[in-house]
């Protein structure tokens, strides 16, 4: 099985990024997955097109996005990625969307097809905080996750895809305002090891509700 693995160089006055931090820790072979990782810019519209180009290059089994949500405490697989661009800050690049769509050709949403649940279920058995997460934002995160779904749905019938968040790293809260949520990269990477293996050994085991009220 040959997997796709991205993450997102650093943003927002950040020296670093969680995710591309970790996604380097990873092992170019997981189980049985051979491992490609790509560094991606956190800028609208060329994030889809480095990637979509590796996609075509490489035509991997599955695709997963991996990016920071600081402020969650959790390893978050994302559910769904709305086509809908409205950046609260501007991207690496200066480019700040407002209220507009990411394709406009596209549906309103597209679902991921990776095994959630399972991937949830694999990283908490080595003892990490993980749930499902209904929102990848509006900002590179989500854009980057509805352009490698649209790719797919047009494109890659039979190929995965879907998006991994997970929170800050300990060097990034030290000048942040308590709470603030952080994972050792080590812990990160080792939950990205868990999801992979639980791509390749692919089925859905719904586990336990993950559904949230607000």
């Amino acid at each position: 099985m040959k997997l796709l693995l991205t993450a997102f160089d650093p943003f927002g006055g950040d020296k670093v990024n969680p995710a591309l931090e970790a996604v380097k820790l990873v092992p170019d072979r997981v189980g049985g997955v051979e491992v490609t990782k790509l560094e991606v810019p956190t800028v609208f519209h060329k994030s889809i097109a480095v990637v979509r180009a590796e996609m075509e290059k490489l035509r991997p089994d599955a695709v997963l996005c991996v990016g920071q949500a600081g402020g969650r405490f959790d390893v978050t697989p994302e559910r769904v990625a709305i086509n809908i661009d409205d950046a609260r800050i501007a991207a690496n690049e200066g480019n700040q969307p407002i209220s507009t769509p990411v394709f406009e050709d596209g549906d309103a949403a597209y679902f991921t097809n990776l095994p959630l649940y399972a991937m949830v279920q694999a990283i908490r058995e080595i003892g990490l905080p993980a749930s499902i997460s209904n929102t990848a934002g509006t900002f590179v995160c989500n854009h980057l996750m509805y352009g490698v779904l649209y790719s797919i749905h047009r494109q890659y019938p039979g190929m995965l895809g879907g998006f991994i968040h997970v929170p800050f790293i300990p060097a990034q809260v030290v000048n942040r305002p308590a709470p603030a949520p952080y994972m050792a990269q080590t812990d990160i990477a080792r939950a990205l090891e868990a999801a992979i293996r639980a791509i390749e050994a692919g089925g859905q085991c719904v586990c336990g509700a993950e559904g949230r009220e607000h």
